[in-house]
This record gives C-alpha cells, sequence and structure tokens, in this order.
C-alpha cells in the first residue's frame, strides 16, 4: 500500500476518532440527556447488544432498496433514451417528470401505503420514487454530451445508428450514469426509510420510530448508525460497479 493511501486513511481515522471524543465529552459535560443524546460509548454498546435486532431489520431494508434502486436504474435509462431520441417524448413525458419530480415524495407515502399496502410493494415504490429523476437527469445529459466530432465520424463511417448508440454514445454516457446512481443510491435509502415511516411493521425505518417512543436514545443512533452504514456500503458498490463496467467499456 502506497504511503499517501496510508496517510489518507489515517487521516479519517483521526478525523473520525476525534468527532467521536468531541461527542463523548460534549454529553458529560453539558449534561445532556440520554433520550435527547445518548452518549456514543451507550450507542456502540446498543449496536454491540442489539446486533441480532439491528440485523434482522437491516436485511428487511435492504432488501426494499436495492429492489427500488434497480428498478429505477432500469426505468430510468430507458425513460431518458426514448426522451433523447422521441422529440414527442421530450415535449410531453420530459415536462410531467419534471412536475411529478416537484412533489414532496414524503406527502406522498400515505397515499402510497393506502394504495398499495403496509408490505414490500409501498417502500420499493417510495426507494423507485426517490431515485427515479436523479439518474434521468444524469443519464439524459450523458447521452447530450457525446462529442460532435465523434459522431460525425461515425457518420462517415456509415455506421447505423444502432452501432453509433452502442458503440459512442452508452460509453460517453456512462460516467453520467454512474454519478446519478451515486447520487440516487442514497436518496432510495432514505425513500425506504419514509416508506418505512409511515406505514411499516418492520425494517430500520420503523425500528427508529419504535426506539424513539420508548425514549431509547442509544438504540435510535444505533438504527440511524445501521441507516448511514448502509448508505455508505451501496454508495462504495455502486462506485466499484461503475469503475468495472467503464474498464470494459473501454
Amino acid at each position: 500500500m502506497k504511503s499517501g493511501t496510508v496517510a489518507n486513511i489515517l487521516q479519517g481515522v483521526v478525523f473520525f476518532a476525534l468527532l467521536g471524543v468531541v461527542w463523548e465529552a460534549s454529553v458529560h459535560v453539558f449534561e445532556i440527556r440520554s433520550y435527547l443524546l445518548p452518549p456514543l460509548s451507550a450507542v456502540v454498546g446498543e449496536l454491540v447488544s442489539s446486533r441480532a435486532l439491528l440485523w434482522q431489520h437491516f436485511w428487511i431494508t435492504l432488501n426494499e432498496v436495492v429492489l427500488g434502486f434497480l428498478v429505477a436504474a432500469v426505468s430510468g435509462v430507458v425513460m431518458a433514451a426514448s426522451v433523447f431520441f422521441i422529440p414527442v417524448a421530450r415535449r410531453t413525458i420530459y415536462p410531467l417528470l419534471i412536475g411529478l419530480q416537484s412533489i414532496p415524495k414524503v406527502g406522498l407515502a400515505p397515499l402510497i401505503v393506502v394504495w398499495f399496502g403496509y408490505g414490500l410493494s409501498s417502500k420499493v415504490i417510495m426507494s423507485f420514487l426517490f431515485a427515479f429523476f436523479p439518474i434521468v437527469i444524469a443519464t439524459l445529459g450523458g447521452l447530450g454530451s457525446t462529442p460532435q466530432h465523434l459522431e460525425e465520424h461515425f457518420r462517415a463511417l456509415r455506421a447505423t445508428p444502432w452501432v453509433t448508440f452502442w458503440k459512442l454514445r452508452v460509453p460517453s454516457a456512462l460516467p453520467s450514469f454512474v454519478d446519478g446512481c451515486k447520487v440516487a443510491m442514497p436518496l432510495a435509502v432514505i425513500g425506504a426509510v419514509v416508506g418505512e415511516f409511515v406505514g411499516s411493521n418492520e425494517g430500520l425505518g420503523n425500528l427508529i420510530l419504535l426506539a424513539t417512543s420508548s425514549s431509547r436514545g442509544s438504540l435510535t443512533f444505533a438504527a440511524l448508525g445501521a441507516v448511514t452504514a448502509m448508505s455508505l456500503l451501496l454508495f462504495a458498490v455502486v462506485a466499484a460497479f461503475g469503475r468495472l463496467v467503464w474498464w470494459r467499456a473501454q
């Protein structure tokens, strides 16, 4: 491992260790009640003692997030390609998407639960709604950023529209698509948790509500930590997948 990489890792470790020390000290110095802000040591202890419970709800929320994100990624690419290549869709569907995006998703959550129930479907839909638009916009921008001189080169070679799309536009749009997925993945986590807040009997969002209502601050923060860890893990997976796909597309 290079010395620069080790130094970067050490800087991150030291920074977060200092944050932990400040957190722990602040709770004791200012005598903050535990149901408002528990000490970090209590949260870590809760993570250990309630690991089975957290792990159970973690997998439920993870399943909702992954399904919602995958649906958003596939449908987002299809929608972006339709808007880019079909003028009628650009004049009709695209403004509709922008209008729908302006609707607060939190306000839609109760309706989604009423329409689709307390089960998996409503959480997947909420995750999808949060993640869909960033992927559409990023992919659309990527398709439109194809270098003009390369398009002219393909036309000079008399390449078919399909060859031009697959060999030129797709590789050009991949970085933007991956960036859109990076933005969308944490939003997909938020969407699933919001859906669990509104109507669910399981998942990390439901666990946070139960812990908060019973004034178990350490469990609340432990569940929030699990949500954060999930977002970071899935973000890293998307980033790694993006690097792999981009390398193979070269």
